[in-house]
């Protein structure tokens, strides 16, 4: 790498928002907060009017919505000018295909079939029928709606605003639609038929399938790519799901070949709970949602485990526990992959066919099949380190289901044979985990729902701070430069969203209460529903109670997504008018009624709290091991939920405001006091990036009665040579009841310095004197 990376900013790019000049205008101003690089959402030619880019369309040119190739140099210029350097995320496993005509590939394949140069392209089942399915009409009758238009270059079929091109092969110049249709490589079908001929992203439709495995394809997809290092203009890359690509291992070795040995190299490789990452990729870690559990889980008080469960159940019917968790997981996988990937799980069986060339019964195959992608706890079991897992399930489901022996014998065959198979097997099983897990149980559990986040384990109550210390010490050995983070693009809710969220650990008695006389002035639609809803309210709830109608409106929008989400009164293809009204009076009953001024009460209460708690999980990730993503705006307080809430336009002029304050600000509602520990931290990381990059990691440990309220470890290049020591505050709201008391530290020998606070220390001081300022420390040997 041209720049040595000591931490990153992540811009979202969009073409009529903040382009790549945008981007280059605050430059300036990320040099001047401490980060190394500037960290772009996909910058590759996406579909018009894209407002986050991972509908890539024409992956050999940078997208001139943007600002194009010129736009991106000038960028990289102006970043070297400041001494900063370039990551960009790349969007291998499919390409956007809503409207056909912006594909000029997926154009090609429509319009000449196997015939296309583009035919290998895509992940198309051409074995699976003679034509394209494609799922696009409103119902399959509706293929009589169609039209033929030759008003421009070329004859294609209208279907409203939609075009699909005509082989000229086939056009005789009549104007029967129908006639001409039947002639094409593709058919058009309803959108419900569940018929669809090539590999889709999860379930979009619009997003279909790339073949990377095919080493022409990859060539020529990554063409752009491979020339920005080739150049000097990026330093790294962030690889979008490369789960979903038939040999993801293959792939990223084939990549690295592509970006060299010493580009930094980061996949969104989501880690379930015990999952470790395969340390023979060719990677330098994950994009940080195993980091993000580490570093919210422990600010939450345990003592708060029993009573949330309780009250979860009470108002639900079900715990939200372990054990109800998994039931669920695997009761909703499994109805997945009946339903909406069952074309994904037909397409399955029919590859288990042909590679094994047996007859058998398809249905009991698809049953086995469905059994074991239900049961499987990863997004993929093919990874070096799952090795012996799937064996595992299939002997599993024999035990439990020995009616579906004869289907398992086949599938087990399958694999073994390593074909397409194979492959096909663990891509259903990460689109299962995702579409069930991600965007539908993390909606439908309630008992605290900032633990509800991608890569996370809603059933495991938090980190105890022996755990936390492991987990950090081993991503200092095995992952020294993985990206770690605490928001993305992706995640459900916000970093200080979570962080107040979490506080109701520490009050779960006053949290029934305050809930109970809600319900009784604004009754909830029902008890599931309300219980997470009313979570993500108080997350959100502005702590001068001023509710404007932007944020009404914030409310109303992530409601009406989570309920069709979460699948269990209302959903995306069947709509509950009733319900969804029900749901979207209740929130105006709300902020108009007599809740309004009690929810901002327990607000204000909790709020310096949460504060607390958000400063803490910041310092420590950004001192923490791995290379911490700062999320465009996150250096001030944020209250974004789920995308598209979280990629809404950023105060810039605010946050500039600030870079002229050096002085240690109060803990308040302004969010100075975040932004200082940012800068300080990252400006830190930069100054002393051996003391952090590769560095060492030792735990440290309070004495006193206080002293499980304190989270603390030291940085340095080496074990016995710690020079940076971070301390943060945790369960505030019973360290408040009694105070630090004796509570102490010792400190490394020397002089240290605190960053944050900016007094002297040296040998054993007391935390009440440390943390004076902040309940947070960034102490470093002078």
């Amino acid at each position: 790498m041209s720049h040595a990376i000591t931490s990153t900013y992540r811009f979202q790019l969009r073409g009529d928002r903040f382009t790549l000049r945008d981007a280059a205008s605050l430059v300036p101003y990320l040099a001047e907060l401490g980060v190394s690089h500037v960290y772009l959402s996909p910058i590759l030619t996406a579909s018009d009017g894209s407002t986050h880019g991972y509908d890539v369309t024409d992956p050999r040119t940078v997208s001139e919505a943007l600002g194009g190739r010129a736009a991106l140099e000038d960028l990289v210029a102006e970043c070297r000018t400041h001494g900063l350097g370039v990551v960009v995320d790349i969007v291998p496993n499919h390409l956007g295909v809503a409207t056909a005509r912006e594909n000029p590939f997926w154009w090609d394949v429509l319009r000449h079939g196997r015939a296309s140069r583009y035919a290998s392209w895509f992940d198309i089942d051409w074995a699976g029928a003679e034509r394209i399915a494609l799922p696009v009409l409103g119902d399959d009758a509706d293929v009589n709606e169609l039209s033929v238009d030759r008003s421009g270059d070329e004859t294609t079929l209208a279907y409203y605003e939609n075009r699909f091109p005509v082989d000229p092969a086939t056009d005789d110049g009549s104007d029967d639609a129908t006639a001409l249709h039947d002639k094409q490589s593709y058919e058009l079908v309803g959108w419900r038929s569940g018929r669809i001929g090539y590999r889709r992203f999860f379930s979009v439709s619009d997003l279909a399938g790339l073949r990377q495995e095919d080493p022409a394809v990859f060539e020529a997809t990554h063409a752009e790519v491979g020339s920005w290092f080739r150049d000097g203009l990026v330093d790294g890359v962030r690889v979008d799901h490369p789960d979903g690509l038939t040999a993801p291992a293959e792939y990223l070795a084939r990549l690295r070949g592509v970006v060299g040995p010493d580009s930094w190299l980061v996949v969104e490789k989501i880690l379930t709970a015990e999952e470790p990452l395969d340390v023979t990729l060719p990677v330098d870690g994950t994009t940080g949602y195993d980091a993000l559990a580490d570093l919210g889980g422990v600010f939450l008080d345990p003592s708060g485990e029993e009573p949330l469960t309780r009250l979860s159940s009470d108002v639900t019917g079900h715990a939200g526990d372990a054990h109800w968790v998994h039931e669920a997981e695997r009761t909703i996988k499994a109805d997945t992959a009946s339903t909406q990937l069952a074309p994904e799980v037909r397409r399955l069986v029919a590859a288990i066919a042909r590679d094994t060339g047996t007859t058998f019964d398809a249905d009991l195959a698809r049953e086995a099949v469905t059994e074991i992608v239900a049961r499987m706890p990863v997004y993929r079991s093919d990874y070096a380190p799952l090795a012996g897992m799937l064996p595992r399930l299939l002997g599993d489901v024999a035990a439990d289901r020995p009616e579906l022996v004869p289907a398992l014998d086949v599938v087990a065959a399958a694999v073994a044979a390593r074909g397409e198979a194979s492959g096909r097997l663990q891509q259903v099983a990460g689109a299962v985990m995702a579409k069930s897990v991600e965007d539908c149980m993390f909606y439908r559990t309630s008992r605290l729902v900032s633990l509800q986040e991608v890569g996370g384990d809603p059933s495991r109550f938090g980190r105890s701070v022996p755990e936390f210390h492991l987990r950090l010490s081993e991503r200092a050995r095995l992952w020294p430069a993985a990206m770690t983070t605490l928001s993305t693009h992706d995640t459900k809710r916000g970093e200080d969203v979570r962080a107040r969220i979490g506080v109701l650990s520490q009050v779960p008695d006053l949290w029934r209460a305050c809930l109970s006389d809600w319900e009784e002035q604004a009754p909830s639609p029902n008890g599931s529903t309300g219980l997470f809803l009313w979570q993500n309210i108080l997350g959100t709830w502005p702590t001068d109670g001023a509710v404007t109608d932007e944020y009404r409106e914030r409310l109303h929008a992530y409601a009406e997504k989570a309920v069709r989400e979460a699948g269990s009164y209302t959903g995306w293809n069947d709509v509950d008018e009733d319900f969804e009204s029900a749901v979207h009076s209740w929130i105006d009953g709300i902020v108009d009624g007599p809740v309004a001024p009690s929810l901002t009460t327990f607000v204000q209460q909790i709020a310096p709290h949460a504060w607390s708690d958000s400063l803490g999980q910041k310092l420590l990730h950004l001192a923490g091991p791995g290379i911490p993503d700062i999320y465009q705006g996150t250096e001030l307080w944020e209250d974004s939920l789920v995308d598209p809430d979280n990629r809404r336009d950023v105060d810039y002029d605010a946050r500039k405001a600030l870079l002229d304050n050096d002085r240690t600000p109060t803990l308040d509602a302004s969010g100075a006091a975040k932004f200082h520990v940012t800068r300080c931290a990252a400006r830190l990381r930069r100054d002393r990036p051996d003391s952090f990059v590769g560095g060492s990691y030792v735990p440290v440990f309070a004495t006193g009665a206080a002293a499980d309220h304190v989270v603390a470890f030291g940085r340095g290049p080496a074990a016995g040579d710690v020079d940076v020591v971070a301390v943060a505050t945790r369960w505030s709201v019973r360290l408040g009841e009694a105070g630090w008391g004796d509570t102490s530290l010792a400190l490394p020998d020397g002089e240290w310095t605190d960053l944050v606070g900016g007094e002297s220390f040296s040998g054993t001081v007391t935390v009440s004197s440390l943390l004076s300022a902040l309940p947070v420390a960034l102490l470093v040997r002078r």
